[in-house]
């Protein structure tokens, strides 16, 4: 438990707004006592720039952003997971399911691949390079 004077972790996590499943893992994942900023990947927010500039493809997962590390796909749900409550239900299955690095990577290419699917079935297109000009 942290004291109540020292501050909480601030924590980044870079998704795909116009994924509905990315968006609602979102808006639903818990980071516990940790400040836990969302941010679009389509935006140009600093953020997704820095990610961006260390080489990341936001097509192939979500990126969290938490003490000085930049983790990716999932590495990044992992991380999530560890650091959600134990309470509640959502945050109990998100710890069963990415809790565990080995699962959480082999999960995650077809977490992907639903992903992408979706996004043709509703006609949005991929998110692309942002710091690269059309």
């Amino acid at each position: 438990m942290k004291d109540a004077n020292e501050p909480a972790d601030d924590i980044t996590l870079i998704y795909d707004g116009q994924c509905p499943v990315c968006t609602a893992y979102s808006c639903n994942v818990d980071a516990g006592e940790n400040q836990l900023k969302r941010v679009d990947a389509r935006s140009s927010d600093p953020e997704v720039l820095k990610a961006l500039k260390a080489g990341v493809d936001l097509d192939e997962g979500m990126v969290v952003l938490h003490q000085g590390q930049l983790l990716h796909g999932a590495d990044a749900m992992h991380r999530m997971a560890l650091l959600a409550p134990s309470s509640g239900f959502r945050n109990r299955v998100n710890r069963l399911l990415f809790g565990n690095l080995t699962v959480a990577r082999a999960a995650y290419p077809f977490m992907r691949a639903g992903r992408n699917t979706l996004l043709r079935l509703l006609g949005r297109k991929k998110i692309g390079r942002l710091d690269k000009p059309a």
